[in-house]
C-alpha cells in the first residue's frame, strides 16, 4: 500500500475471504480496493488504513524496504494511535447506520498489521467531481436534480442524528452519487458521538462510537479544529464542542455549491477562508444563479447561520423544508400543452365542415409549396469555404523552443493559437488572438512545454519542471495536476479528464482536470515499451495513441485507439504516431516529417479508407517523434515547416562552479555520451535518420563511428578496463544487450536473450556484473544483473514501481538508482547484493545518479540542477545534504539514464547542450479551411 505496502503487489491477492481485483483510489487516511467477496458472492470495496498516516520506523530501513517478504519490515509498521482509532471509528459509526444513503460497511479486518474495511462497492462519482467547483466546467446543479440530491442527503444525517452521531466532515468528496442517482455519505472517519439526552444516549447503544480507552479527547485536542476548511461551521473552525447543528452548516454550504456552481466562503488561504466563515456572508445564489428558487436561498441561508440557535435544528427540519419547496416546484411547472385533438373536443362550436375545405385545401397547398422549396434546398451542394493559406512569424528576438515536444496548439474554435517560444534565454508559453498581429507571454509557464487547451478553450494545459500543470488563459496561477518526468503528449476531454504519458516510457494516465491523483488508463502489451500522444475522441469515450515497440525510433510507432469505459483496445495503423481526430471524418498523423490522413469512423472506431499523405515537410523530431502541427474544430490547421530534423546539440565540459569550456566535437544530435576510464575518448549515440554508437578521441578531436549492424544503437558504456563497450541494439529485434571491441574491430556479441527490452546501465568495478535495466509491460523499469562469465541473470530490483538508471559504486558494494515509489523519481542506495534496507538521497526528486570516481560523493539531477551529497561508507552508510553544485538549460535524459558523465578526477561534467548557433524556428504557417482540401483530397467514405 501506499506509504507502506506495495499498492500494486495487492492485486489478485485473497485476504481473509476477499480477492482483490484493482485499485480504485487512495486519499485521506486510506486506500481503497475493489474486490470479490468469495465467501457471500459479491463485489465489496476495501479501504485499508495508509502507513504514511503516521507510521513509526523501529529500523530506520523497515520502511525503505518494500518487499513483501521482507517480514521484518511489517513489524516495523506502526500506526498512530488517534489516526487508528478514527479508522475504527468510521467502522463503528457506519456500522450502526443502516441506511440507503449511507454507505454501508460489512467488515473490518487486518492483513499483516494493515486495518481494512470492507465497504459496499459504489458505482458513480463523488458530488465534488460532478460539481467540479473552481474548474471551467463549474455550474449550478438543475433544481431538481439538487433537491432529489439534498433531500436523501438530510434523511441520511437525520438517520444519524438520532443515533447521537455527528459526522464532522460533511463536503462533496464524501457525498457519493451513484449512477442510479442515489445519494450516499461516505467516511465517518471524523464522527463523533454529540452531546445527548439520556434517553437518545441509552437508544445508541455501545455499538455507536468510542468506547472505553478510545475517548474523543484522546483523539481530537481541545481547541484543535478536525475538518474540512472550506466546510466548516463557526463553531468547528473555533475547536468548540460541536453537536448536530454543525453537519446542517456544512450541509448548507454543500447545498450552496449545488446552487450556484462556486465556492460559499472563498479565499486564497485557510487563514482567509476562515475569516470568511466567521465573520462574512456567501455572496446571495440568486445573484449568481437567476435560475435558483427564492425559497432554496432562503434555506440555504437559514442553513449557514453562524449563530447555531438561529440556525436549523436538525436535519428532520431542513429535509421538510426540502421536499416542501420540492412539491412546490412540480406544482409550478407550466401545463403541457394538449394535443390537436384534444383542444378540438374542448372547443365550443366548430364551424360547419363545408366551410373549412377550402382553407383546407389552401393550407396544404402551402404546406406543399414549403416543403418542395426546403427539399430543393436541401439538395444543393454547401457552398465550399475557400482554403487560404499564410505564415506567422514570431517577433525579432523570439524562436520556437522545446521542439523535442509539441511546441504549437489551436483553441477548440480556432480563435486562438499558444507556442513555446524562447525569448530572452526564458522559455514559456506565448498566447495570439488569430485575429491578432501580437502574442503576449502567459506568466507561470517558465520552462513548459506541450501545451493543449481544455475543451472549452479557456485553460492550458502544459507541462514544466516535471509535472503536469493547467493555467487560465484569462491569468492567474498555474496549478500542478500530476508528475510527468518526461511527458509525451496529453489531451483534455470533455468529461473533466486529461490523458497524458508521463514518461518516455510508461503507459497512459488519465487524472482529473481538478487534480484527483492520476490512474493508469491503458498498458503496454508484449513487445511494447510505451504509449505516447494521446488523443481524446468527441465526447470523451475513446484515446487514440501512439505504441512504440522500441525506445530508439518513436517516428515509426503502432497508432491504435482504446475505449476508455471497456478498456478494448484496437490497432489502426502502422508506421506514424501523433493520432489526430478530423471532424471531417478522418484521423491525421505524422509519418517522416509528413502528415498522413486516412477516413475514419470515430462510432465503430475503425479505418475505412486508404492513407493519403496530405502535408509535406512538417517538423518532426527523430528522437521523440514530436510533429509540430495542431488544427482546430472549425478545420484550421498550423505547422511549423521543417520535415524530419533531428535536434543539434553540442558537448562542454562544465567545472563544479558551473563555468563552461566548448568540445571541439561537431553540433550532433547527441545522447548519452560516457567518458572512457582514462577520460580520453567519448562514446556517445547519434541520433539521425538511425541512431548509431560513435567514438570521439578528445586529443584528436576525431569522431569515428563504432556500429554498423542494427539502426537503433546507443546507451554505450565502457568496459573498466576501457578494451570493449557495451550498448543496446535492436540487431535481432527489440532492442537487447551487445558489446563489441571499442577499437571497432570484430562483431557484436550479444549478452542478453530475455524477449524483454534491455538497456545497459553500470558495470562493477571489476567488469564481471553488468546491472541493466529490463523494461516489462507488467511491472515497468526492473534493475537485472549480469553476471559476464556464464551469462547469467538474475533480479536485483523487480517491484511494482519503476527503478533505473542502476551505478556500482567504485567499491562496488553500494548500488545507486531511481524509483519512482513516491509518486515522482527520487535516487536510492542499497547495499549490493544486500540484504540490508535502503537510503533516499534526494529530497526533492532526483534523476540520473553518477557516482564520484573517488566514491565519497554521489551526483544527480534535479531538472536543470546539478545536485552533490556527500557519501559515508564506513563504520556505516551515511547521506548528507543535497547541494546544488550548477545549473544550466542542459538537455535532460530521453529516459532514464543519465545524459552526462562526470570526468576520473570527479572536477568536471561532459554534458549536452542545444545548439545556439542552430537555425531557430520563427516561423508558423497557417492553413485556414484546411478539412476542405482534406476531404477533397481524401474522400471520407
Amino acid at each position: 500500500m501506499e506509504g507502506g505496502t506495495p499498492a500494486m503487489s495487492m492485486l489478485g491477492k485473497t485476504i481473509s475471504h476477499y480477492r482483490i481485483l484493482e485499485k480504485l483510489g487512495g486519499g485521506g487516511m486510506g486506500v481503497v480496493y475493489k474486490a470479490e467477496d468469495t465467501k457471500l458472492g459479491r463485489l465489496v470495496a476495501l479501504k485499508f488504513l495508509l502507513p504514511a498516516v503516521a507510521p513509526v520506523a523501529t529500523r530506520p530501513d523497515a520502511i525503505g524496504d518494500r518487499r513483501e517478504e521482507d517480514a521484518a519490515h511489517r513489524a516495523a509498521l506502526q500506526y498512530d494511535h488517534a489516526a487508528l482509532e478514527r479508522f475504527k471509528r468510521e467502522a463503528r459509526a457506519a456500522s450502526a447506520l443502516n441506511h440507503p444513503n449511507i454507505c454501508t460497511v460489512y467488515d473490518i479486518d487486518d492483513y499483516e498489521g494493515q486495518p481494512f474495511l470492507a465497504m459496499e462497492l459504489l458505482e458513480g462519482q463523488t458530488l465534488k467531481h460532478r460539481l467540479a467547483i473552481g474548474t471551467p466546467r463549474a455550474a449550478p446543479l438543475p433544481t431538481d436534480q439538487l433537491l432529489d440530491l439534498a433531500i436523501q442527503i438530510a434523511d441520511a444525517l437525520e438517520a444519524a442524528q438520532s443515533k447521537g452521531i455527528v459526522h464532522r466532515d460533511i463536503k462533496p468528496a464524501n457525498l457519493f452519487v451513484t449512477t442510479r442517482g442515489q445519494a450516499k455519505i461516505l467516511d465517518f472517519g471524523l464522527a463523533k458521538l454529540a452531546p445527548q439526552p439520556r434517553r437518545v444516549a441509552e437508544a445508541v447503544g455501545a455499538s455507536a462510537l468510542p468506547t472505553a480507552g478510545t475517548a474523543e479527547e484522546h483523539l481530537t485536542s481541545p481547541g484543535v479544529a478536525m475538518g474540512t476548511v472550506a466546510y466548516m461551521s463557526p463553531e468547528q473552525a473555533l475547536g468548540q464542542e460541536l453537536d448536530a447543528r454543525t453537519d446542517l452548516f456544512s450541509f448548507g454550504v454543500v447545498l450552496y455549491e449545488m446552487a450556484t456552481g462556486r465556492p460559499g466562503f472563498p479565499g486564497p488561504t485557510s487563514a482567509a477562508i476562515f475569516d470568511a466563515i466567521l465573520h462574512a456572508a456567501p455572496t446571495s445564489p440568486l445573484r449568481l444563479n437567476p435560475e435558483c428558487p427564492a425559497e432554496l436561498e432562503r434555506i440555504i441561508t437559514k442553513a449557514v447561520e453562524k449563530d447555531r440557535d438561529l440556525r436549523y435544528q436538525s436535519a428532520g427540519e431542513i429535509r421538510a423544508d426540502l421536499k416542501r419547496l420540492k412539491r412546490e416546484e412540480a406544482l409550478s411547472e407550466p401545463p403541457k400543452p394538449l394535443p390537436a385533438a384534444e383542444m378540438a373536443i374542448g372547443a365550443a362550436q366548430p364551424r360547419p365542415w363545408r366551410r373549412a375545405i377550402p382553407w383546407g385545401l389552401a393550407g396544404l397547398l402551402a404546406v406543399i409549396a414549403a416543403f418542395t422549396l426546403w427539399s430543393l434546398w436541401r439538395a444543393r451542394p454547401p457552398a465550399q469555404r475557400p482554403v487560404s493559406r499564410t505564415v506567422i512569424t514570431l517577433p525579432l528576438g523570439e524562436r520556437l523552443a522545446g521542439l523535442e515536444q509539441p511546441a504549437v496548439a489551436l483553441s477548440p474554435d480556432g480563435n486562438h493559437l499558444v507556442y513555446v517560444a524562447n525569448r530572452g534565454g526564458t522559455q514559456q508559453l506565448y498566447l495570439r488572438a488569430m485575429d491578432s498581429l501580437e502574442a503576449r507571454p502567459v506568466p507561470g509557464t517558465e520552462g513548459a512545454v506541450n501545451p493543449f487547451f481544455s475543451p472549452d478553450g479557456q485553460w492550458l494545459g502544459f507541462f514544466a519542471g516535471g509535472k503536469l500543470k493547467k493555467v487560465s488563459v484569462s491569468g492567474g496561477a498555474a496549478q500542478t495536476l500530476g508528475d510527468a518526468v518526461n511527458p509525451r503528449g496529453a489531451s483534455w476531454g470533455s468529461q473533466g479528464m486529461i490523458v497524458f504519458a508521463p514518461r518516455t516510457v510508461a503507459a497512459l494516465q488519465q487524472v482529473s482536470d481538478a487534480g484527483v491523483p492520476a490512474q493508469p488508463l491503458t498498458r503496454p502489451e508484449k513487445g511494447e515499451v510505451s504509449h505516447f500522444w494521446p488523443e481524446f475522441l468527441p465526447g470523451g469515450k475513446a484515446v487514440l495513441f501512439a505504441a512504440g515497440s522500441s525506445s530508439a525510433n518513436w517516428t515509426n510507432a503502432q497508432v491504435a485507439v482504446q475505449s476508455v469505459g471497456t478498456g478494448e483496445r484496437r490497432d489502426l495503423v502502422q508506421g506514424g504516431t501523433q493520432p489526430r481526430y478530423a471532424p471531417s471524418g478522418h484521423l491525421v498523423h505524422a509519418q517522416g516529417g509528413n502528415l498522413v490522413a486516412v477516413p475514419f469512423d470515430p462510432q465503430r472506431l475503425a479505418v475505412t479508407g486508404t492513407a493519403v499523405p496530405v502535408v509535406e515537410g512538417v517538423l518532426q523530431s527523430p528522437s521523440s517523434g514530436a510533429a509540430q502541427y495542431s488544427f482546430s474544430a472549425t478545420g484550421s490547421l498550423v505547422y511549423i515547416p521543417g520535415g524530419l530534423q533531428a535536434a543539434q546539440r553540442r558537448l562542454v565540459w562544465v567545472n563544479r562552479n558551473g563555468a563552461e569550456q566548448p568540445v571541439a566535437a561537431p553540433a550532433r544530435a547527441y545522447r548519452g555520451p560516457r567518458l572512457s576510464p582514462d577520460g580520453q575518448r567519448v562514446a556517445v549515440a547519434i541520433e539521425e535518420h538511425e541512431t548509431q554508437v560513435w567514438v570521439y578521441d578528445v586529443a584528436r578531436e576525431t569522431p569515428t563511428r563504432l556500429t554498423f549492424e542494427g539502426n537503433a544503437n546507443f546507451t554505450a558504456l565502457w568496459t573498466p578496463d576501457g578494451k570493449r563497450i557495451a550498448f543496446q541494439s535492436n540487431k535481432e529485434g527489440p532492442p537487447k544487450l551487445f558489446w563489441q571491441l571499442a577499437d571497432g574491430s570484430g562483431g557484436l556479441e550479444r549478452l542478453t536473450t530475455s524477449e524483454y527490452i534491455h538497456a545497459p546501465m553500470s558495470w562493477s568495478p571489476d567488469g564481471q556484473l553488468l546491472a541493466f535495466i529490463e523494461i516489462n509491460p507488467t511491472t515497468g523499469y526492473d534493475i537485472w544483473v549480469l553476471r559476464v562469465g556464464d551469462r547469467r541473470t538474475h533480479a536485483f530490483l523487480r517491484m511494482p514501481f519503476n527503478e533505473s538508471a542502476p551505478r556500482f559504486s567504485p567499491d562496488g558494494h553500494w548500488l545507486a538508482y531511481i524509483s519512482d515509489e513516491s509518486g515522482q523519481y527520487e535516487v536510492y542506495v542499497q547495499p549490493y547484493p544486500g540484504p540490508g534496507g535502503k537510503w533516499q538521497i534526494s529530497t526533492e526528486g532526483g534523476t540520473e545518479p553518477v557516482w564520484n570516481p573517488n566514491g565519497r560523493e554521489l551526483l544527480y539531477r534535479s531538472g536543470d540542477k546539478m545536485m552533490a551529497v556527500e557519501i559515508t561508507m564506513q563504520p556505516s552508510f551515511s547521506a548528507g545534504k543535497p547541494k546544488v553544485l550548477f545549473e544550466g538549460p542542459y538537455v535532460p535524459t530521453p529516459a532514464t539514464f543519465p545524459n552526462y558523465d562526470v570526468s576520473p578526477d570527479g572536477r568536471r561534467f561532459l554534458m549536452v547542450k542545444p545548439d545556439e548557433q542552430e537555425q531557430a524556428a520563427t516561423q508558423i504557417n497557417v492553413v485556414l479551411n484546411w478539412f476542405e482540401e482534406l476531404k477533397r483530397r481524401v474522400p471520407a467514405k
